[in-house]
């Protein structure tokens, strides 16, 4: 573990810099290569664009957007603004015009960092509505739009220059900043209504990267590969406790190179969202059974030796004789090849944002790649929660960080958290905070769960998630939607649906590589809206409809689903940044088929 005195996050960051200066802190996309800094040129880059902040007039806990995609850059931008005083409003590059705006103006954000011109563009044309923005500082070229808009370059010249003018003025700023102070506004993305403003401070930060490195899983030594949005709590934790530990960080937010990335990097650690483990399944699983013959059958060798290895290791006893030369063999001859696709020093992947289904976890521990699933919310700062891999039990989260408080609230099961990484409040919205945050400082999740005998969490679903049948039974989609997902490579998405229903019913969309392969082989037309419409499919994923019905209760089970042409996307408006499905979107889209299943009020079990 490393030791720190820091009391906020630019101390933090100062202090890496003093311990490490010539150690390299990152790596960037440059050509078709990678171009490296060191912590003492990342420091100058920060140093820079915190006091050229200042020099256009920047002063303590006044809020600076970010609108740009993950890069170093944004990590530059950010910790500037944090160096000089003031707090980071976080805002997608996905998010639209209208909703950008309404981002920068309701946290009172007076400059703008933005990614290229397109994003320039997408202020400028909000420009009127925008009265506090004094300046747009664009990482790329973009028009000045009569000077408005000046260049990070640009930036980091003026603060140079005011550096020099005032030399001691910087470390004065940047240690002085209270703990209480507000470092992050970060606005939820969620899937109804207007986004709320999360108000975390630099005490939160402090307490996460504190929290993450007692568990003692990362070193210096380690090398991450970063991909995941910025804007996101969970890309947020992973920069502060970089800050802590000092390893070595490639940042490259393009989704798909993430593959690519992970054979260049040869990270040690990543983290990730569930839906990249689904996509990875479910491409091992097709291309396994596309190769058939020998090929296949040592691929479901290999996974059942893997389990039976699983199995010994949970059951704390030891793996020899025949099935440890097994396990040799199926590593060599199986499991190697995934090692390979991440790279081939992967420790432990890290998975967040979202639910990982049970047998996701099981069967890339089958296949010697650890998942360490963890837990938290926004509002408590991501981290509250995370699997060690000692102690790691799936279909869980693991135990809370030290310090972070937890209680299963009587009645409805009901997540509570209570601790330093707990938000400050919701900015501007005392009510939704009254509502949130109890008056002894329990932070009500929306989450239901269960703890066990050693304290780890296991959340069975999302209270306002939780569908209740007109026989006034409760169902939990997530699970259903996890476990579907998890038996059939064929399927991407799922959406179930049943709220004040008979039954229950679902909305499927495919992986495209997988279902190609599958109409490929059976000599029809490879488009996926004529593979969504051909009854041979249909069938086929009804066989595992069936297979996950058999596991149900009579109320649980599936009754008619519907697979559609086309996968939901971020662009339609159907998923969140952190690629959840936006459930009510979805459902109004689909309202007339949805409806359709139940017109004659039978399910097709």
């Amino acid at each position: 573990m490393s030791t720190s005195t820091a009391r906020n996050v630019s101390e933090l960051l100062l202090e890496r810099i003093a311990a490490t200066p010539d150690a390299e802190a990152f790596l960037e996309p440059e050509g078709a290569g990678w171009r490296g800094s060191t912590w003492k040129q990342f420091g100058e880059r920060v140093r820079n664009v915190a006091c050229g902040l200042r020099a256009l007039g920047l002063v303590a806990e006044q809020r600076v957007a970010v609108l740009a995609g993950t890069r170093l850059d944004w990590i530059v931008a950010d910790s500037g603004t944090l160096c000089a005083g003031g707090a980071t409003t976080t805002v997608y590059p996905s998010n639209t015009a209208d909703e950008s705006a309404f981002i920068i103006n309701d946290s009172g954000a007076v400059f703008v960092f933005a990614e290229n011109a397109e994003q320039v563009a997408k202020l400028a044309g909000k420009r009127s509505e925008m009265p506090n923005v004094k300046k747009v500082i664009a990482f790329d070229p973009a028009p000045d739009n009569g000077g408005w808009v000046m260049p990070l370059a640009e930036l980091e010249k003026l603060g140079a220059q005011e550096h020099q003018r005032a030399p001691d003025e910087y470390e004065r700023i940047a240690r002085s900043i209270p703990k209480s102070a507000l470092a992050t506004l970060i606005y939820t993305s969620g899937t109804t209504g207007r986004p709320k403003g999360v108000e975390l401070t630099h005490d939160a930060w402090i307490y996460e990267a504190e929290g993450v490195d007692s568990f003692g899983i990362l070193s210096a030594n380690d090398v991450q590969l970063l991909w995941l949005p910025l804007s996101h709590v969970f890309g947020k934790v992973l920069q502060v406790l970089q800050f802590r530990i000092g390893f070595k960080t490639a940042i490259d937010g393009r989704v798909d190179k993430l593959m690519e990335n992970l054979s260049a990097i040869r990270p040690t650690f990543v983290g990730a969202v569930p839906r990249i483990f689904e996509k990875v399944y479910n491409k091992v699983i097709g291309g396994a059974k596309a190769q058939g013959g020998f090929k296949w059958a040592a691929f479901q060798w290999g996974l059942s030796v893997g389990k039976k290895v699983s199995a010994k290791k949970f059951a704390g006893e030891p793996i020899g004789g025949l099935l440890s030369v097994q396990h040799a063999l199926a590593s060599k001859l199986v499991y190697s090849k995934l090692h390979e696709r991440f790279g081939g020093r992967l420790r432990f992947f890290v998975s967040g944002s979202a639910a990982l289904s049970k047998q996701m976890s099981e069967f890339f521990y089958a296949m010697d790649v650890i998942i360490l699933e963890g837990y938290g919310l926004t509002e408590s700062s991501a981290a509250s929660f995370i699997n060690h891999p000692d102690t790691l039990k799936f279909g869980t989260v693991g135990r809370p960080l030290q310090g972070t408080e937890v209680k299963i609230a009587a009645g409805d099961g009901e997540i509570l958290l209570r601790g330093r990484g707990i938000m400050r409040g919701y900015h501007g919205l005392p009510e939704a905070s009254a509502e949130a945050l109890d008056t002894d400082g329990w932070l009500h999740t929306g989450d239901i769960g269960e703890l066990d005998e050693m304290g780890r969490l296991r959340i069975t679903d999302r209270k306002k998630d939780l569908i209740k049948t007109s026989v006034g039974k409760y169902v939990a989609p997530q699970d259903l939607e996890g476990r579907l997902k998890a038996i059939c490579p064929y399927v991407s998405q799922v959406l179930v649906h049943g709220n004040n229903r008979n039954f229950v019913t679902a909305l499927v969309t495919l992986d495209a590589d997988a279902a190609t392969a599958w109409a490929r082989e059976q000599g029809l037309p490879t488009d996926l809206k004529s593979i969504a419409a051909d009854p041979k499919m249909h069938a086929l994923i009804k066989t595992f409809v069936d297979q996950l019905n058999s596991s149900l209760a009579n109320y649980e089970r599936i009754g008619k689903f519907a697979v559609l042409p086309f996968e939901f996307t971020l662009e339609a408006g159907e998923l969140t940044p952190s690629q959840k499905v936006k459930r009510k979107v979805v459902e109004q889209k689909h309202k007339d088929l949805l409806d359709g299943f139940y017109a004659g009020n039978v399910a097709e079990h």
